[in-house]
């Protein structure tokens, strides 16, 4: 709970409202893109970390990891204007919050959700439907946006306590009584109150709680109520698709509450005839939010699927990865997820740990597709349906969800086997993370294993307190200095089945990539085919 800190208000309409003057100053574009943008640690030296180490950093990428786009930036902007204007109706400065309050008593007094005690209390809120597949960021990115409010403000002045966002997760039942419930529970939750055991202990109607609910929120100045999942409301249940309508226009009219629903697309039938009418009630606006659209389908579409896979990109922790994204793997990462951000993500998680796993130590078209063959089978059809763009057929699938995510993560995890020295010599690697990276920095410099081991004990030993790039420097020095091995070393034989980790440009890596009859394509991708036709044009 912070203490309010007031600052005055340039806008005529929030001017002397402590409500609205006690929120973080309006933001713009570049500092909601900055607050927005999930934090991401990439340190370099963690790539040559033990893979299960690896593991555990990659997945963090998928809480971690927001990159905003047009989408985020209009929703944050909506939200801020919903929050404020719905104040400028409840403003305890001028007693009209203490209107609202009265208008509230009377309505639990009397019973009657249209009773009132002062005629001019107005509501100034509005709600918003946020409509979209599972998957789409929706609830992601709604906490985002009010974590850079705080949610508890005291104002000493009034000895006041304002909750500036409430969210409540529709009830599975899909009753709008434990709808209401819920709303006490998610206050107490907040305030360490106990309304839920106040006011739910008897036997209520609708229309009681209700109007215990609209007191309980302006008591609080509740600035935008959130209501997620809302597509789990029962109809038949809640008294039809009128009377659940009507329960939500009174939120916003009678209450003066601005509300935010939150949904999959078999939520429209509840808004469908208030989405129609000219006149829209419950002042409905409508956010449909959809995959990110085909790169092909317009040049912004295609720019912000570049920034988007490109900012994800940089995020590897592999060996050999490429530093640039490839642009036929980009095809075929849109082209797999459809632009579902979470598959996105999920996705290139995945990919990097089967990477790991493999001893690939890269993502390539192939390894992605096998990772959407095995992983992602629960939601083939709903992407099948999305490539089809069969409206119909999407809507089948409006719950897109990738089952026991944590667990495929898991199994993944445990399949990246620990380095096991292959020789006595190298035993003092094991649980000497300063070692290992010693050693990974040498290999990736190209240096002979057979030779770096007793470099890399014998600086640990007389340099014990160097820094790695210290290290580093005396280990190659000495390297250099030993020069080649008096022996010919007698060239080291490489199994087929072990050729998917060799490096990009080795021809049996290419060759492991291709099909049968492919490998003239690959070579070809690889600018590796001397174009003869082209030479001639040229030189003719």
């Amino acid at each position: 709970m912070l203490t309010a800190i007031y600052e005055p208000s340039c806008i005529p309409q929030y001017k002397d409202n402590p409500l609205i003057e006690a929120l973080p100053p309006l933001m713009n574009n570049a500092k909601v893109i900055r607050n927005l943008t999930g934090k991401v640690q990439l340190n370099p030296k963690a790539i040559f970390a033990e893979g299960r180490e690896r593991a555990h950093i990659i997945s963090s990428l998928l809480d971690d990891f927001f990159q905003p786009l047009t989408a985020h930036i209009q929703l944050e902007e909506k939200v801020s204007i919903m929050m404020r204007q719905g104040y400028v109706g409840r403003n305890p400065a001028d007693g009209s919050l203490n209107t609202h309050m009265q208008n509230g008593y009377e309505r639990i007094m009397t019973g009657e959700l249209e009773a009132f005690k002062f005629e001019h209390a107005k509501s100034t809120a509005s709600s918003l439907a946020l409509i979209g597949c599972s998957g789409s960021g929706k609830t992601t990115t709604i906490a985002r946006i009010f974590a850079t409010y705080p949610q508890v403000i005291y104002h000493e002045e009034y000895n006041f306590t304002q909750i500036t966002y409430l969210k409540v997760d529709c009830p599975h039942d899909g009753t709008l009584k434990n709808l209401c419930i819920q709303f006490f529970r998610a206050v107490d939750r907040v305030l360490h109150t106990d309304y839920e055991g106040k006011y739910t202990g008897k036997r209520h109607g609708i229309e009681k709680l209700l109007a215990m609910m609209s007191q309980v929120a302006n008591l609080h100045a509740i600035g935008v109520l959130i209501i997620d999942e809302i597509q789990h409301l029962d109809r038949r249940r809640s008294g039809g698709v009128e009377k659940m309508l009507n329960f939500f226009v009174t939120l916003v009219n009678t209450i003066g509450l601005p509300v935010i629903f939150v949904g999959t697309p078999k939520a429209i039938p509840i808004f469908e005839k208030d989405l129609r009418s000219a006149r829209r009630g419950a002042g409905l606006g409508a956010l449909i939010w959809e995959p990110m659209k085909a790169p092909e389908s317009s040049p912004r579409a295609q720019k912000e699927w570049q920034a988007f896979t490109n900012k994800l990109w940089k995020y590897q922790w592999l060996q050999k990865r490429d530093e640039n994204l490839n642009e036929d793997l980009r095809a075929d990462w849109f082209d797999l997820s459809q632009g579902v951000l979470d598959i996105v993500v999920k996705l290139f998680v995945l990919s990097q740990l089967r990477a790991i796993s493999t001893g690939v130590e890269r993502i390539t078209p192939k390894l992605m597709r096998q990772v959407y063959d095995d992983e992602l089978k629960p939601v083939h059809p709903m992407l099948a349906a999305l490539r089809s763009g069969d409206p119909e057929r999407i809507a089948e699938y409006s719950d897109l969800i990738v089952p026991d995510i944590d667990l495929k993560l898991l199994e993944l995890r445990v399949s990246i086997k620990p380095p096991v020295p292959g020789t006595q010599e190298l035993a003092f690697l094991r649980g000497n993370s300063q070692a290992q990276r010693l050693y990974n920095l040498l290999v990736g410099m190209d240096c002979a294993e057979d030779r770096i081991a007793p470099l890399i004990e014998r600086v640990l030993d007389q340099h014990p307190n160097l820094s790695t790039s210290q290290m580093i420097a005396i280990a190659l020095e000495w390297y250099e200095a030993k020069g080649k091995p008096s022996k010919p070393q007698k060239a080291k034989s490489i199994p087929q089945r072990e050729w998917h980790t060799l490096d990009s440009k080795d021809l049996r890596f290419m060759f492991s990539q291709s099909e049968p009859d492919g490998m003239y394509e690959q070579l070809k991708q690889n600018a590796m085919i001397f174009d003869v036709k082209d030479w001639l044009n040229k030189t003719g």
